[in-house]
Formats: structure tokens, sequence, C-alpha cells
């Protein structure tokens, strides 16, 4: 990991584009699967793309009977609350898109805390996985939907967080985030989530483009200031990066 990954920088003209071609790429990842996985993120860059997936030609295109959409991380929230990235989703595109409900795995966010919710989530990825430990040759996922924080995070793997360090367990507790909202977290680990066939980060707001441009070049590698940028894939890792968050050089 770090120096040894391979990634690939996309940048499209603006939002639209951004969301228009994240479309395209999770449509051709879940084309052949006769049983497909989704890893949705939350904050504000896959707004346009959940938006889309839920208007034509788009809604007609997916094959919602044999998608399942499963969620990086989530605030320790009711799915009701304005907070949950699960709650976004569903009001985006979830709640108006032919999905089985059975098809839908939301983090159980109103269990007694955050560990108990990350202790169930794993045990429901296990037991869709088939397997109680990752193969990486056998991907959890098809397609994981990553974002990039202000400080460098990405899911819930805030800077400095023991969570950073997980190699065994899939999804943990975050009982404190690293910035605002500052509520508690679950959140799949890395090796959770480099269980797929494309890693796809989408990154749309100029207000990014500090912070994607240290992660980009390689800073500090290693170490635990900049999480997204010891993000992993055993697929494909992709930055779709809008032009105004694209670095300079």
């Amino acid at each position: 990991m770090g120096a040894e990954i391979e990634r690939k920088l996309i940048v499209v003209a603006d939002a639209s584009a951004l969301a228009e071609t994240a479309a395209q790429r999770l449509v051709d990842r879940i084309a052949a699967q006769k049983r497909a996985a989704v890893c949705l993120t939350g904050g504000s860059s896959p707004e346009g793309l959940y938006r889309l997936l839920a208007q034509e030609p788009w809604r007609a295109i997916v094959p919602w009977d044999r998608v399942h959409w499963f969620m990086g991380d989530d605030r320790f929230v009711p799915l009701s609350n304005p907070l949950s990235n699960m709650g976004m989703a569903w009001r985006l595109f979830l709640v108006s898109v032919p999905a089985p409900r059975q098809n839908i795995h939301p983090i159980a966010t109103e269990t007694k805390s955050p560990e108990d919710a990350a202790r169930l989530y794993e045990d429901e990825l296990k037991r869709f996985y088939g397997a109680g430990a990752l193969d990486p040759a056998v991907p959890l996922f098809d397609l994981v939907l990553m974002g990039l924080g202000g400080d460098g995070h990405t899911a819930s793997l805030f800077p400095h967080s023991p969570a950073l360090d997980e190699k065994e367990r899939w999804v943990v507790g975050v009982p404190g985030a690293g910035m605002e909202p500052f509520v508690p977290r679950v959140t799949l680990t890395f090796p959770a989530l480099a269980s797929t066939r494309e890693m796809l980060f989408l990154v749309e707001s100029r207000d990014k483009r500090e912070i994607l441009t240290r992660v980009l070049a390689g800073e500090a590698p290693f170490n635990k200031t900049l999480p997204a940028q010891r993000a992993y894939s055993n697929g494909e890792l992709i930055w779709l990066v809008a032009r105004a968050a694209a670095p300079e050089n």
C-alpha cells in the first residue's frame, strides 16, 4: 500500500459531468454481475449522482432487482435525521426507484452504541459475502464510492484515529468525529473498503482543491494525517474530480 498504489485521476468539466460519469461507471460495473453490490458514501459530492439514479434514463438502466446497496459509513443518528448518510441516499433516490427493500442495507444506527451497530453490520456483510474473511481475489463490492473531507478524512476514518490501522475488523464504531458534525459514527475499515472491483472517489467543490492536491501529491506517506491518501483498492482506484477541484499542476 501507500507509494505502490496506482491511482487514476479523471478530471471532468463540472458537477453535472461528474454525476453523469459516475453514473456510467456504476452501471458499467454492475452490468455483468448476477448479484451486484455498491457501497455508497455521504457528503455533498455524491448528491448529483444520487439524483440522476432516480431519473431517466438511469432509472431504467440500473438492474435494481440484482443490486444491493450498502453504506461505507454513517452518523450514529436515526435514518430520519438530516445527518444520516443512508437517509440522504434514501431521500435522493432509493425511495423512488424499484430497489427491493431487502437489497438496501443501512447501518443499524438506532442500536445501543456505535460498537453494537458496527458488530451487526460486520455480521451482515459477512453473511452477504458468504465468508468470515476477505479474499483479495473475491471482491465484496463491485463499486465503492468515497468522498474527501476538508481534513483529509474519507468514510469516517479521521486523522490520527486508531481505526486507520485496523487490519482484522470490517466495521468499527467511531466514538468521536474529527470534524463537524461532532456525532459518533460507524465506518467500514480500509480492508473492507478495498474489497472492491473499483473504488471511486468523487470530489467536486473548489474548496477541496488544496486538500486534494496534498493527497494526490503523496505528502507524508503512511502517516495518519491524510487518511484518504492511505485508501487502497484491490481493484481499480479512481479519483473522479470536477475541474474546479482539480490540482493546478
